[in-house]
């Protein structure tokens, strides 16, 4: 069908605005966090808690971003692949 392509390019591109949206949300919180952090555990020595406190912000975010990109990769692929037509009443 003619119209299924711009259909799919809709979808694909509220995919890629809800990651970003929520990749955008995560880094803020984490920003967030440092300023927290920052104002309790002033000290920046390689042992100190805030090092290690930052540290883990910063890989849970990484993983974060992560999953959300290969969801919305997923998705994006299952919105865009073609699905086969098994007569003339299928859905498309």
């Amino acid at each position: 069908m003619a119209t299924e392509q711009p259909l799919r390019d809709e979808h694909a591109s509220r995919i890629f605005d809800s990651v970003r949206d929520a990749e955008d949300s995560a880094l803020d919180a984490v920003r967030k966090f440092v300023d927290t952090v920052d104002s309790i555990f002033p000290d920046l020595t390689e042992d100190a808690p805030r090092r290690k406190i930052i540290d883990a912000a910063f890989t849970m975010t990484d993983e974060l971003v992560g999953a959300s990109t290969n969801l919305a990769e997923k998705i994006l692929k299952a919105v865009t692949s073609e699905r086969p037509q098994t007569g003339a009443g299928a859905l498309t």
